[in-house]
């Protein structure tokens, strides 16, 4: 096994490497599906609960980059995919709960070369020196008999958290560039004071 801790070889204990249930991060097969629609930072903070300051620091550091369209230069708008807005909260929720940045790393690397079906079904947890992928609750209970203290991300509720939030807002499609306005409230409000003014 693979500690995202250290980098080290190590383990749960009475598990040997070849063993089956939780493991520590690594990399994966990528899917070969692309998004058809982006959404521009101020939606991938809005939906992933972080400041654009976040956002843009942790692009710059290439923490979570934007897959669909990177920012070039002055006037350049980035644009990130439904992934990697996923991805955002899931790191803003890591870092909530004081996991180190260089764990967040790895399971950031791990999250990318995984194809959406899995990530839909993956739970992580984390002691807070390592993070664990667990896709069936045996592996969380392996995890758990270790005695230390761990909480878990299940990856397919903040996937609807992310889906439910952006459609709420604006997103942009990859191959037009045209805006598509979602189901807003605020839109809604909007049309209505539109009709009673005529």
């Amino acid at each position: 096994m693979m500690s995202s801790g250290d980098g080290a070889a190590g383990g749960l204990p009475g598990r040997s490497p070849g063993g089956s249930g939780p493991y520590p991060l690594h990399g994966s097969a990528t899917d070969a599906t692309t998004d058809v629609i982006g959404y521009r930072g101020p939606t991938a903070c809005a939906a992933a609960g972080i400041t654009y300051r976040q956002l843009d620091y942790w692009a710059r550091t290439g923490l979570v980059e934007p897959s669909v369209r990177p920012a070039y230069g002055s006037g350049t708008q980035r644009l990130y995919s439904f992934r990697d807005v996923v991805v955002l909260k899931i790191v803003k929720r890591f870092l909530d709960t004081g996991v180190a940045l260089q764990n967040i790393r790895a399971a950031v690397q791990h999250l990318q070369g995984r194809g959406l079906d899995d990530l839909e079904r993956m739970t992580l947890m984390s002691d807070g020196a390592t993070v664990y992928e667990c896709s069936s609750p045996d592996e969380v209970v392996d995890l758990l008999q270790g005695g230390q203290g761990i909480f878990g991300i299940a990856v397919g509720v903040v996937w609807r958290d992310v889906e439910a939030a952006l459609s709420q807002l604006h997103g942009e499609r990859v191959d037009t560039g045209e805006t598509l306005v979602r189901h807003n409230p605020a839109d809604e409000l909007a049309r209505r004071r539109r009709d009673k003014a005529v």
